[in-house]
This record gives structure tokens, C-alpha cells and sequence, in this order.
């Protein structure tokens, strides 16, 4: 119990965080920042036994005229029936170079996964590429962008194999963000990463979220989550609904 009370602390914490002072919509010429925690999960109960999971995501943003950061955190845990199913760490951050044509960008990136539905030991993940909007505006926002990485990686193969490895990627990502009336938002990102030494290597990564904002800095979120790690043969379909709390300043 002491730790989940400690976990409601900083959950606690965080809230009023987020939530001191005027909240926007938006980034704009005077708003810069944007923050936001989400805390999702699912329990189900049955005759059999119980499973639940829980889902924590915490966001920063930093836009300027020519540059943009994001860092990102995101930790999945879940039990069924007293074991294990997940215990996935993430952690990313990037940045958007805006210093070309319109609508164009380069983007460089740094991420770092442990994962133990995917059997991934330890993953580093960092390069850099080019992007395209194809719309970018308050209540649309439509984004491709592709580029090279380097993949460092220690994973648990079939029959508890250890595999330490390093290949180089082909990453694809598809980027989209549509706000309907500053009620409902969809959101959503999926990375295709394909080894450029094997075609049998590639590494799947989608996430889409619906939200009904209740408040500017509140909204009622559902989370679609699928990820495949097709050297390890691993996949895991995650589907849980909690609460954004976000702040623009």
C-alpha cells in the first residue's frame, strides 16, 4: 500500500501542477509551452481471476519560430491473474528544425525503450530525417516524415536466447491531429522501422487517442496502443481510458 500511496501523491502533484493558472487552447505568438499527464488504465474481473492496466503518460512541448522540442515518458504496467503481462518504459525526445521550404522541417530524434511484453532488454534508438506538413493548423494537423536511425538494441529471443545487436532503420511515420469544435480531438502517431539489413526485421509503433475535453485543461481520453517487435516475436494490443490534464503558458 505505501507505494500506491506515494503514487497518488505525485499523481496529486502533478494535477495541480498542470492545472495552476490560465489554460490555452494552443500554441501561438505568446504561448510557447504545453505540458500534459495522462493516467489511463483497464481492470477486468471474472470468475477466473482479475487483470488490469495501467497506462501513464507525461508530455512537454516547446515551440518557437524555427524550432520545436518534444519529451515525452510514457510507463505501461499491468498484472493478470498476480503475474507479470506488462512493465514498458519509453522515453523520447526530438526536435523539429523549421529552416527551409514551407511546410518542410528536419527532425532529430533520441529514444530509449524496456519493455517486457516486447522482450526488449534495453533499446536506444537516435537519428534524424525530414518531415512534410500537409496541413498544420489549430484543428488540423496532417504530417509525414521519414528518416534514418540507429538502433541499439539487447533483446530475449525464442527460448530465452540473449541477443545484443545493432542495425540501422528506415523509419516511416505517420503524424495526424484533428480538434472538432475544441470538443473532441483525435490524435495519433505510427512509426513503421524497417531494418536495412533485413526485411524480416521491422518494428511497428501506433498510438491513437480520442479526447472530450470537459475542460480546457481536462479531458476524457481513450488510448489505442499496438506495438511489434517482429525479431522477438512480440506484439501487444493495449486499449485503456483515464484523464489528460494539460496546460499551455
Amino acid at each position: 500500500m505505501p507505494k500506491y500511496n506515494y503514487l497518488l501523491k505525485i499523481i496529486f502533484f502533478l494535477f495541480i501542477a498542470l492545472t495552476a493558472g490560465k489554460a490555452q487552447a494552443q500554441f501561438t505568438d505568446s504561448t510557447h509551452y504545453h505540458t500534459a499527464f495522462l493516467s489511463s488504465g483497464s481492470i477486468n474481473k471474472t470468475n477466473d481471476g482479475t487483470a488490469y492496466l495501467l497506462n501513464n503518460a507525461l508530455k512537454f512541448n516547446v515551440k518557437k519560430k524555427d524550432v520545436s522540442l518534444n519529451f515525452t515518458n510514457n510507463w505501461i504496467y499491468g498484472k493478470q491473474n498476480g503475474n507479470v503481462s506488462n512493465n514498458d518504459f519509453s522515453t523520447a525526445l526530438d526536435f523539429n528544425l523549421y529552416k527551409t521550404f514551407p511546410h518542410f522541417f528536419y527532425w532529430g530524434l533520441a529514444n530509449y525503450n524496456t519493455s517486457y511484453s516486447l522482450k526488449i532488454n534495453n533499446q536506444l534508438l537516435a537519428g534524424a530525417g525530414i518531415a512534410y506538413n500537409f496541413f498544420d493548423s489549430p484543428n488540423t494537423y496532417l504530417n509525414i516524415s521519414n528518416g534514418i536511425l540507429f538502433d541499439k538494441s539487447d533483446l530475449m529471443l525464442a527460448n530465452n536466447v540473449r541477443n545484443q545487436y545493432e542495425t540501422y532503420r528506415n523509419s516511416l511515420r505517420l503524424q495526424f491531429r484533428f480538434n472538432i469544435r475544441d470538443r473532441v480531438v483525435i490524435e495519433g502517431s505510427n512509426f513503421l522501422q524497417n531494418s536495412l539489413q533485413s526485411q524480416s526485421d521491422y518494428i511497428i509503433r501506433s498510438t491513437t487517442n480520442l479526447s472530450f475535453k470537459l475542460q480546457k485543461w481536462l479531458s476524457l481520453t481513450t488510448s489505442l496502443n499496438y506495438n511489434r517487435v517482429n525479431r522477438t516475436n512480440s506484439e501487444n494490443l493495449l486499449f485503456t481510458y483515464g484523464l489528460t490534464v494539460e496546460k499551455w503558458f
